[in-house]
């Protein structure tokens, strides 16, 4: 990896039977792979489920799933949580993964790529920023709505109206451009100064 690029974690939250996720996940990492630059680790929470019952000692099955995604956060100069809003803020799923960790989010930016109703899913990550800033991460100030897209998307992840399309696109890569300044910036300032909290 140049030092013009780094690991980006793309954490897919939602694991809810029928979920619209993978089609914004396909989009989302298409718009990634044209930003360039970028290394992606898709981390799909439906493909990875964590204990629910948080503290103790976990058992084989949840110690097994935390080795295969711990280290991976632990890699990642940045982060992308993609979330859907169920009831005024975000999955479960993701709140147990965020408090799983705590060392691998700090001094590293965190995007957001929300989708939901008429708010986008704007509640969602509205309810997700103190999160991530209590554990010293750095939520950047761009993000991705995406307001009622089912139906706007095909099964390639491709959108259905070319105008709504490129304003989607525009986001992404605002936000990419902006996440990419802190991520390769921060990466510089741990290597020169390990953080500690």
């Amino acid at each position: 990896m140049s030092e013009s690029s780094y690991r980006l974690a793309v954490i897919v939250g939602s694991t809810r039977d029928g979920r619209f996720a993978p089609t914004v996940a396909k989009w989302f990492t298409d718009q990634v792979a044209r930003h360039g630059g970028i290394d992606v680790d898709l981390i799909d929470l439906d493909r990875h489920p964590l204990p629910v019952k948080l503290g103790g000692e976990p058992t084989a099955e949840d110690a097994a799933v935390l080795a295969e995604v711990s280290p991976r956060l632990e890699q990642a100069d940045a982060f992308v949580v993609l979330t859907p809003e169920y009831n005024h803020s975000y999955p479960a799923s993701l709140k147990t993964l965020i408090d799983l960790h705590y060392t691998q989010w700090r001094a590293k930016p965190v995007g957001f790529v929300s989708y939901g109703g008429l708010s986008g899913g704007l509640r969602a990550v509205e309810h997700l920023r103190p999160v991530f800033t209590e554990l010293h991460a750095v939520p950047i100030r761009e993000q991705i709505s995406l307001h009622s897209p089912w139906g706007k998307f095909d099964e390639e992840g491709q959108h259905l109206d070319a105008a709504a399309g490129e304003d989607a696109a525009g986001a992404a890569k605002v936000m990419l451009d902006q996440l990419t300044w802190w991520a390769l910036s921060l990466r510089e300032a741990r290597a020169a100064r390990p953080y500690g909290a």
